[in-house]
Formats: structure tokens, C-alpha cells, sequence
């Protein structure tokens, strides 16, 4: 299996995206490349964000009372916000990380890097003291864990859907799909046990050839390596999968409802004399003696005409047609 694909000491190729970000996958039958959903997008229409959202917000407001110079910007934008919100969501996204609101991130950021160089067999380099106790935390934790997988893009196929889980190891014998999480994890849970169950049900890609193969992972167990940043411990956790693969489906569900358009939740209102002029009208296609007929027809109605009452037409004429022929 891993002649296929990278061994867990090289960086795999990087997947090439679209403008949206999202990957382009080679078709199972071949092809030009087509763009698959990335997995967190997918499975985030069942996110609540609303106090991530109030959250954020916060930090917008604390950043703008620490520079003036943002507080500035986004006095001289305001007075036509629409026509200046990209410069006043920049603005927003500078006073938020004015308010060190991007600290942690970019903390969890560098540690995750950091368990992906020591799982690779690399040399970390110096580590500031304060984060050399998770580091030896995360050794500790792992050190029964064979990681046969890091970084490797997958995919799923029927669902379109392409995406990176942080290892795919063995444990006694069996291979669980496993993720590094460096922040809080217990509101987010849905997410993470619906993104493992996909990565669970998916297959190893190859971006240069779009060879797949099976990585062979338990369908109803995945393990959180848990390491949250500065508190010298690491934490594993099993994940529900099973019950992941749900909220999946649900998310299906959701996706397919949004595609919905107006035309396909409504239909215009009529009144009980606009539908007894529509069957008249119906009736009189149906006895015209000619197309003549059915222009006048169609000219007297062309108001209300509707696309049933085309089909209508079309048929009445194509039978006056073939009468003539006959």
C-alpha cells in the first residue's frame, strides 16, 4: 500500500485547488480534475458558530479601543460601508488580531507543526521552555502509536468530498484515523466525529496519477490526540464514528436542501376563475382545427400563458401535422 503513496518521514505533494480553495481531484474514471468539498466545509452546515461569532466580535471591539490607527480606518470607511467592505473587513480582521485574539491559533498552529516534525523523525530545533513540556507530553502519550500516514490527502469519492486527517496510525494491531487538536474540543465535537467519520470512509489519493487505495481504518472508533497549548499534558481520546457518519448525513441532507431555488418551493397564486379560464383554455388547444388556431389562442392568453400549456400546444400542433400528412 505505501508504495503508492508517501512514507510518514516525506512531505506529501500538495493538491492542487481552485480559486475557492477547494481540491481538484482526478475522477475515479479519469479525466480532467473536478473540484471536490473540502471536508470541514462540508461537515460545518451543522455548526452553531453563534458564540464563536459574539466571540470575534469581541475581539474586533477591544482591538479597535488598542489602535487608533484602526479605530481611524474604519471611521473614514463607515460612511459607505457597502461600498467599502473589503477594506472594512481587513480592518476588522486587524483589530481583531490586535486583541491577540489570534495568539492561541497561532500558538496551536506551531505545535501541531512541531508534533508533525517529530512524527516524521525530524528535528525540531530550539523549543521556548514554556512549550518544551508539551512537546515531551505529546512523546509520552504517542509513543505507542505507529503512524503509518501523516498528512495524506483523501478522499471521498461518492460524496465529493477531499481532505487531509493529521495521522492515520496503527494501535494493537488496528488503524484509526487520528488528529492533533491543540484548542478546546469540547464544542466542536460534532465536527471533529463527523470529519473522522468521512476520512474513515475514504481512500488514500495520489495527486500526481489520482490513484486511490484503501487505508484500511476503523469505521466506528477515531482517536483525538489532544494537546492543549502550555498545559505540559496530552490527552487521547476515542471519537464515536458511527455516530459521526450521522451527523453526516445530516449535513447531506442540509447541503441538499440549501440547492433548492424559488422556483422549486413556490408556484404562482391563482384564483378559482383563473383556474377555470386555464382549463378552457386547455380545452381550446386541444380543439384547434389549425396552427392559425393556436397562434390566436396563444395571443389572446399571453398573459397567463404557462409552460403546461406550451407542452400542450406543441403536441396539438404536431398532431395537426401528422393529420395533414396522413
Amino acid at each position: 500500500m505505501t508504495d503508492l503513496f508517501v512514507a510518514p518521514t516525506e512531505v506529501p505533494d500538495p493538491i492542487p485547488r481552485d480559486g475557492w480553495g477547494r481540491p481538484l481531484v482526478i475522477p475515479e474514471s479519469g479525466g480532467k480534475r473536478v473540484a471536490y468539498t473540502r471536508c470541514t466545509t462540508y461537515v460545518s452546515v451543522l455548526e452553531d458558530t453563534y458564540n464563536l461569532q459574539k466571540w470575534m466580535q469581541r475581539m474586533v471591539a477591544v482591538g479597535i479601543t488598542q489602535r487608533p490607527d484602526i479605530h481611524l480606518q474604519i471611521a473614514a470607511l463607515a460612511g459607505d460601508p457597502d461600498a467599502n467592505k473589503k477594506q472594512l473587513d481587513q480592518a476588522c480582521e486587524a483589530a481583531r488580531e490586535a486583541a491577540a485574539a489570534s495568539a492561541a491559533a497561532t500558538t496551536g498552529s506551531a505545535l501541531h507543526q512541531l508534533t508533525e516534525l517529530i512524527d516524521r523523525g525530524r528535528d525540531v530545533g530550539v523549543i521556548p521552555e514554556a512549550y518544551q513540556a508539551d512537546l515531551d507530553a505529546y512523546r509520552a502519550a504517542t509513543a505507542h502509536m505507529k503512524h503509518l500516514y501523516i498528512e495524506q490527502f483523501c478522499v471521498h469519492d461518492p460524496l465529493k468530498i477531499g481532505g487531509t486527517p493529521d495521522r492515520i496510525s496503527e494501535v494493537d494491531g488496528k488503524r484509526y484515523i487520528g488528529d492533533v487538536k491543540t484548542g478546546n474540543i469540547e464544542y466542536g465535537i460534532g465536527k471533529i466525529a463527523m470529519q473522522f467519520a468521512v476520512y474513515a470512509r475514504s481512500k488514500l489519493y495520489n495527486p500526481q496519477t489520482g490513484a486511490r487505495t484503501l487505508h484500511d481504518a476503523e469505521v466506528d472508533k477515531g482517536i483525538i490526540i489532544h494537546l492543549p497549548a502550555g498545559q505540559g499534558r496530552c490527552d487521547l481520546y476515542w471519537v464515536d464514528l458511527i455516530e459521526g457518519w450521522a451527523g453526516v448525513k445530516h449535513a447531506k441532507d442540509v447541503r441538499e436542501w440549501r440547492t433548492r431555488k424559488f422556483t422549486d418551493l413556490t408556484q404562482r397564486y391563482v384564483t378559482l376563475a383563473q383556474v377555470t379560464d386555464h382549463l378552457d383554455v386547455q380545452a381550446r388547444i386541444q380543439a384547434a382545427t389549425s396552427v392559425e388556431d393556436l397562434t390566436r389562442i396563444w395571443a389572446e392568453h399571453e398573459a397567463d400563458w404557462t409552460d403546461h400549456l406550451t407542452r400542450l400546444a406543441a403536441e396539438r400542433k404536431a398532431a395537426l401535422s401528422e393529420g395533414a400528412r396522413a
